[in-house]
């Protein structure tokens, strides 16, 4: 009986597909992938010092400008022999605090990138650690492909966010804190202009992250199933060519694909349109704050800072705009830089749910030991001896021994692949050792099945299989598996030597015992060739 074709439908109830509904991500998720963080500690300290540094830095050097235009610009226009020392010396302190923050930047990037790889290394090493415990049956339900885009694409997201935005956000966050700081020092006032125009362009913000975040989540599902089609379709170009179906393979792959762009542009579209807007927004609030500005200096109007009441100069007024336009930014980094996490946090849920699958159970106690017979027993020892028995501890703590002959025996045995189809009904065999038993049949008749069954691939629904007696939901699969041997159906060659992939079942083989095998095989002739 073939196994049941993987499944590789769309997405249900997303956008892009019918019934969409958007779709919020859990917090948990992001909750469990900074998690990860927590082996990079010092680093991050580390991190989070150069973020505050760099942040500080600009907040200063748009502050300074009121002390160079004020105290040292203002003062020698109309002179006829300016004393320039002062002044050079106030760039000089300029230069410095530009280079503290350039350095600073410098250090929290590479700092990110080290973090960002580790936590992804050790991301793929659990899931890869976690996919070789999973059951057949879950590899039955889904695609090759589907499963590849979790190490490559969904990854690859979480690399973006970890090593570029996750830094970009938090400087961004420090850098608004401290140029708001500013702000309020220079003027309370038109410090309140800013946050009340801010107020108006976050609800526009807010209600684009809401419509991208579905989207993002729609845009990996549907692309790892284009990824699942593809390499279906590339493992079966043979079948596809002889019965003619290339038309109808590229009329599934042109709808997959056109899902996957709605997705795309949908999601991006949502966030690209963020930059534009913040940008046009802070243009128009740079005028608005030139004018407030200018006429309440020309007027002599009274300015509350954090210094007391004043008269705002035009070194304030220079240093107020450039302090806005550097409060703006941030804000439009930040409302991008939150479109990539929302997209890493899609990729995030797609892989803690591949890491949150149920392993293969394996209840069994019964293990495969090297033996030997003395005084007429069967005992075990620790060196090879080429003689395997079978490990059978008891409940009352005593052990018995049964030297492996691989006799096998189906006992009314009933199984589906899935529970509301039965495709084996009370079937009853055996195999004694040493005996030769074929299984002939048509396509689907259940040959596939049984050995499938025998290797415990599937659980049976009813009855029983013994092997040397030992019922084989008692022994455990690794030992089970150790003591069969499997000539697959399918051919898998991983890369390295012929030399190596017969060594696959047995990585003690000497190289003499492999060239044996090959020569039992009839395959010592073209290997060679």
């Amino acid at each position: 009986m073939s196994k049941p074709m993987p499944m590789h439908g769309g997405p249900k109830g997303m956008p892009g597909g019918p019934g969409m509904q958007p779709r919020k991500l859990d917090k948990k998720t992001l909750k469990r992938l900074l998690s990860y963080l927590k082996n990079y500690k010092g680093t991050i300290v580390l991190v989070t010092i150069c973020i505050l540094l760099s942040a500080v830095a600009g907040a200063a050097s748009s502050m300074f400008l009121q002390t160079l235009i004020d105290d040292y610009i203002t003062p020698m226009v109309g002179q006829s022999s300016p004393d320039f020392s002062g002044f050079i010396r106030a760039l000089i302190t300029m230069a410095v605090i530009y280079l503290i923050g350039t350095l600073s930047t410098l250090i929290y990037n590479r700092r990110m990138v080290t973090i960002a790889q580790g936590t992804l290394k050790t991301i793929r090493d659990e899931m890869f650690e976690k996919m070789q415990r999973l059951p057949i049956r879950y590899f039955d339900s889904h695609t090759h492909g589907d499963t590849m885009s979790l190490y490559t694409n969904d990854t690859d997201t979480l690399r973006q966010m970890l090593a570029q935005s996750m830094g970009q956000l938090i400087s961004s966050a420090f850098t608004v804190a401290a140029v708001f700081c500013c702000m309020l020092y220079i003027s309370v006032g038109l410090t309140l202009v800013v946050c009340i125009s801010l107020f108006f362009i976050m609800q526009i913000i807010k209600k684009v992250v809401g419509k991208s975040g579905a989207y993002f989540v729609a845009q990996q599902r549907s692309l790892a199933d284009l990824d699942g089609y593809i390499e279906e379709m590339i493992n079966g170009q043979k079948v596809i060519k002889v019965f003619c179906h290339e038309e109808q393979s590229k009329k599934e792959m042109k709808q997959r694909n056109t899902e996957w762009e709605h997705n795309a542009a949908s999601a991006n579209g949502h966030a690209t349109s963020m930059m534009p807007m913040t940008n046009a927004f802070g243009y128009f609030l740079y005028i608005l704050l030139a004018v407030i500005g200018s006429y309440m200096a020309i007027a002599g109007t009274k300015n509350l800072g954090l210094t007391g009441v004043n008269t705002l100069s035009l070194g304030m007024i220079a240093s107020f705009l450039v302090l806005s336009r550097n409060f703006i930014n941030p804000i439009s980094q930040m409302s991008n830089q939150f479109n990539s996490i929302v997209n890493a946090l899609a990729g995030a849920e797609r892989i803690f749910t591949f890491m949150d699958e149920e392993p293969e159970p394996d209840d069994g106690y019964v293990t495969l030991v090297n033996a030997k017979e003395e005084n007429g027993e069967i005992v075990e020892v620790r060196e090879h001896t080429g003689m395997w028995a079978w490990k059978h501890p008891h409940g009352d703590g005593t052990l018995t021994y049964t030297k492996l002959e691989g006799q096998v025996v189906l006992d009314h045995v009933d199984f589906g692949y899935t529970p509301e189809k039965e495709v084996l009904h009370d079937i009853t065999l055996y195999a004694e050792p040493g005996q030769k038993v074929a299984f002939v049949g048509a396509t689907g008749a259940g040959k596939t099945t049984i050995t499938n069954l025998i290797n415990r691939f599937y659980d049976i629904a009813d009855g029983k299989i013994r092997y040397d007696g030992i019922n084989i939901n008692k022994i455990k699969k690794a030992d089970l598996r150790r003591s069969l041997g499997v000539v697959l159906q399918d051919v898998n060659l991983f890369t390295g030597t012929v030399m190596e992939n017969i060594r696959y079942g047995n990585p003690e083989a000497t190289d003499e015992q492999c060239i044996a095998a090959a020569k039992l095989a009839n395959a010592d002739g073209f290997i060679r060739m």
